[in-house]
Formats: structure tokens, sequence, C-alpha cells
């Protein structure tokens, strides 16, 4: 058995770098070929049924609309019935002929599986799934009084989507449906503080990542990496030390830094039109993807950066980072930052 690993430590590393060198050219170009047909054949989804989950607002209420100008019908959840309503409200305006509202927190598995039943019992039917509700937490682990506080994390990032396709996917099955996975870069960025949202993120990847495999063709698989965009956990919303939900846009400041926010719409559409042509991925903005590489490449570079641009000295307080002090400094907040994020705080529960 050494003797097999010994050969294959020797082994490997050359086959892969050859096969790379002379497959990695035509796998591209056959990906391309693909993604042509897929914009040449785009899935129609007027009349279908999209059930989006953080719907009350951000991503998700963007995704509401950006759906309801495509013509599917919609299923809303979320929290906040209120929010639902008004999102519900302007995508019928927009053009879905049918929305209906589920009040329902994802991290609960009753009410995942209610929201799927009163799909099924209003259309019969169900074919895009878009897990999207999320909750982020900024807190060093040190200064983190009760781990379990923190549980809300990984409850609602990765439990309530898990808790959501399971009930969904015999639908989806029947549909030939498709699953939308609101994933983050932060799946692969260290980024200081947001140790379990990253965490979450990463899980989310890897358990899709696999249903692919089980899924195979029957039910496609879009997996959505954004950077910075505009939404509540841009805005400062997040889960403080104490286990608590507050709004700190300064601290918000401190994460984001020098990092471009984009614009929640544009981000929307580049998932539905990503979503429809059967993307395996979308990243957005697309450039974004870079950092990917060089975390593979360089991650010792990522992690200095990282450390040197969010984080202080011993005793100093957050609010001390570099690259909040450069933005603070050079007022370059503004063009970084969308005008609808210029001291506008998000929707409190």
């Amino acid at each position: 058995m050494e003797l097999i690993h010994t050969f294959l430590n020797l082994a490997a590393p050359p086959f892969t770098f050859l096969s790379l060198l002379f497959f990695l050219l035509p796998f591209q170009i056959f990906k391309f070929f693909l993604s042509v047909l897929g914009t040449l054949f785009s899935e129609d989804i007027a009349g279908k049924v999209v059930l989006i989950t953080g719907a009350s607002s951000g991503i998700g209420e963007s995704l509401a609309y950006e759906y309801a100008k495509h013509g599917a019908c919609l299923v809303l959840a979320a929290r906040r019935e209120g929010s639902l309503r008004e999102v519900a409200e302007r995508a019928r305006d927009l053009g879905s002929p049918d929305v209906i509202i589920v009040q329902a927190d994802v991290s609960k598995v009753d009410d995942c599986r209610r929201v799927v039943d009163q799909t099924m019992n209003h259309f019969g039917r169900l074919d895009h799934l878009v897990n999207n509700a999320g909750v982020t937490s900024i807190a060093m682990l040190e200064e983190i009084h009760d781990v379990n506080d923190f549980r809300a994390v990984m409850d609602t990032n990765f439990w309530g989507f898990v808790y959501m396709t399971r009930f969904a996917v015999p639908y989806l099955r029947n549909s030939g449906g498709r699953i939308v996975v609101l994933s983050s870069s932060a799946s692969w960025l260290p980024a200081p503080r947001m140790s379990f949202y990253n965490a979450s993120k990463a899980a989310i990847s890897q358990f899709f990542e696999t249903l692919r495999v089980e899924f195979g063709p029957d039910i496609g698989i879009t997996l959505v990496t954004p950077g910075y965009i505009e939404s509540e956990l841009t805005q400062g919303k997040f889960f403080n030390r104490e286990g608590k939900l507050e709004v700190d846009q300064e601290m918000r400041d401190v994460q984001v830094n020098l990092m471009p926010i984009l614009n929640v719409g544009s981000c929307a559409k580049a998932i539905v039109r990503g979503a429809i042509r059967g993307e395996r991925y979308v990243t957005e903005p697309a450039w974004f993807r870079v950092t990917y590489l060089w975390k593979l490449f360089f991650p010792e570079v990522v992690e200095y950066t990282l450390r040197f641009m969010s984080m202080t000295r011993p005793g100093e307080p957050s609010r001390e980072a570099l690259g909040k002090k450069l933005m603070d400094y050079t007022g370059v907040k503004s063009v970084l930052y969308p005008e609808t994020m210029q001291g506008t705080e998000p929707k409190r529960d």
C-alpha cells in the first residue's frame, strides 16, 4: 500500500500538469460552445413557478422583480410579511401573472415544509427553487461570549437551504427544474470577523456541488457566488459578538472598506440570466472571479492583505482598521458604494 502511495506521489503531479497543458484549452472551448447554446436556447420561464426565500429585501427582492419581468409565477417567502406584500405588489406590476407570499423562517424545518406545501397546493408545480435567505455575523472568535449564540448563522445559511431543497426535490425532479443557490465569494475569501458566515457559505457550496453528482441531469444547479452586493448585509446588518442582531454601518465600513459594492438590480439580472441559460456558476460582478485564483495560487498574499487592511493591533478598536481610515480620508465611499447605501439603514426586524 505504501508503495502505491509513493508511486502516486511521484506520478500524479506531472500527470495533472500534462493533462492541464493538453486538455484545458479544448475543454474551455467546449464549455464556451455550451455557453453559446445556452444563450441561444435559454429556458422560457413565462408561466413557470419560482420559489424565492429571503424575498423581502436585498438580492431576494430584486430576484423577484427580475423573474417577474420574465413572466414567472412567484412564491415569496421571508419572515417580514409586510415587506413581502410590498414586493409581491410590485412583482405583479412588473409582469408576474400570479404571486403568493408565505411568512416563514427557513431555519425552522416545519416552516420550510409549509412553504413547499403551499406552493404545490396553489400552483401544483415547482420549476425553480431560489435558496437566498441569509444572515451574517461580524465578531472575532475570541471576543464572542457564547459560541452557541451563532448557531443561527448556520441554521439559516446552511440548514435553511438543506430543508428547502429536501422538500422541493421531488417536485423539481418532476418538472426538470433548477435550484439557484446563493452562496458567496466568502466561501473562499477568509475575511476576518466573519468566520461563521464564511464557513456557512463554504458548506453550502460543497453541499450543492455534491448534489450535482446525486441529481445528475434531472435537476440543474446554478451556484451563485456574489462579491460585495448592495443588500442588508452590506448595509451593516449583522449578529454582533453578543449574538444580537444590530445595524452598525461603521463596522460595515471596516469589513467592506475599499471594495466596490455592486447595485443589487444588476446582480439579480445576471443571476436570472445565468439560471435560464443553465449555467453552473455565476459570480457577480464577474471580475470578482479573480479573487478565487488569487486565493488558490497566492493564499499567503490574500491572507496578509485582508489582515493588513481589516485588522488592528491588539487593544485598538476595530474602527481604526487601515481600510476604513483610507476610505474616510479620501472620501471614496461616494464612488465605491451605491447612492442607495449612503447613510441608508436596512429594515429592522
